[in-house]
């Protein structure tokens, strides 16, 4: 078992008197004397500016469920390692005992001076969705559920690419989501997004299709409920895509074989996916899948996106994170995955050839470019003329 450390780095030597002068009293007095006359100032005299919080209740932690903020400390713990290594980002981990929304939102109030940004992680729905929206609207820094919109934004350049591959066109194609908490509705919604006609969207809980007949569903689900009844099997007929944010072992090679001619499939559930990719592709020659395993290829890791929409956030001085930013990381990912990949990228996973096709529609976590591609994307919907160089975080 490894075990996760998080740890506190000093950025200078704290070696003599001078130094501890410097670096406590008396020399912290005057950088608190003029934050105290310019709040703004913080950004500059203290690390404000590249302080994350990762904060949950535990009440969604990965496929584990509800089990609770002190479970949750290790994922949490990994969730700030990621920021560290990938976009240069000193994260802290905060698991809060408390599960009533509004009590959640005021501690996390209090908290926020603090941080330059807040990211929201395994909390249930559809608690998070009132969550994030209350914090935003309370907080002048970004606030970013990451189940919500990591998945949205690098499933939705996965969806780009595939689609793309098969030959279809997004305003066609009719697509299947099974999970209708906080991954499914923010998916959905980036789809529409991305050219996606709703009403060709059905989406699957549970007990099946969300049918406008059900007398059991949300605000969030009633969005997206359809005329249709049944169940997921139902839904897979003729379906061109399957996008799974839901539960292991769910979907059969019979359902995949209802699907349209060249299905994608998208099995996300982890650490075990809807259908294991074995089964998956033995099902249908003209498959083209995708999972969030490391061990097959294309995995739609949410890596790829929180920690270059945050970084590209920080550095352009966003308020919040917008619609029209994570439809841009989307869009970066994606043309990303059309370029020539890096000889680097390859060693790392082993392989002799990696290009754009069937087996490669979302970029590896560990391309070097995404640091600068996809934040500064992010960055130059804040500010067009945004520029900077990434080089000092590789």
């Amino acid at each position: 078992m490894i075990t996760k450390r998080i740890t506190t780095q000093l950025p200078y030597p704290l070696r003599n008197q001078r130094d501890l002068s410097m670096l406590y009293t008396p020399g912290v007095a005057e950088p608190s004397r003029q934050i105290a006359k310019q709040p703004q100032l913080a950004y500059a005299l203290t690390n404000k500016r590249n302080l994350v919080a990762v904060i949950t209740n535990g009440t969604a932690v990965l496929g584990l469920g509800n089990i609770g903020p002190l479970a949750a400390k290790p994922v949490m713990e990994g969730k700030a390692a990621l920021f560290k290594r990938f976009a240069g980002i000193d994260a802290f981990d905060l698991e809060i005992a408390e599960t009533d929304p509004d009590q959640f939102v005021d501690i996390v109030t209090k908290l926020a001076p603090t941080f330059g940004g807040i990211n929201l992680e395994d909390i249930s729905a559809p608690a998070c969705f009132y969550i994030e929206d209350e914090l935003q609207k309370r907080l002048d820094i970004p606030v970013f559920h990451d189940d919500q919109h990591g998945t949205a934004i690098i499933s939705g350049a996965a969806l780009l690419n595939a689609v793309e591959l098969v030959g279809k066109k997004m305003s066609h194609i009719k697509l299947v989501i099974s999970g209708a908490g906080a991954a499914g509705i923010r998916c959905a919604e980036q789809y529409v997004r991305l050219g996606v006609h709703k009403n060709n969207i059905i989406m699957c809980d549970s007990k099946g299709i969300v049918s406008k007949q059900r007398k059991d569903l949300d605000v969030y689900k009633k969005s997206f409920a359809v005329s249709k009844r049944g169940s997921l099997a139902d839904a897979f007929v003729d379906a061109d895509v399957f996008v799974g944010v839901s539960a292991p072992n769910i979907v059969t090679p019979a359902m995949i074989k209802t699907m349209a001619k060249n299905p994608i499939v998208f099995a996300m559930a982890n650490p075990d996916p809807e259908i294991a990719y074995t089964l998956a592709k033995r099902a249908r020659h003209d498959i083209l899948v995708a999972t969030g395993r490391s061990d097959r290829p294309n995995q739609i890791n949410n890596v790829l996106g929180f920690p270059f929409v945050f970084r590209g956030a920080l550095d352009a001085g966003a308020k919040r994170i917008t619609t029209e930013m994570k439809l841009a990381a989307t869009y970066a990912l994606a043309d990303l995955a059309h370029r020539s990949v890096p000889a680097s990228v390859k060693r790392a996973y082993g392989l002799k050839q990696l290009q754009f096709g069937y087996d490669y529609i979302v970029p590896k976590p560990f391309d070097p470019r995404l640091l600068a591609v996809v934040s500064t994307a992010v960055a130059k919907v804040v500010n067009p003329k945004f520029n900077k160089r990434y080089g000092r975080y590789l």
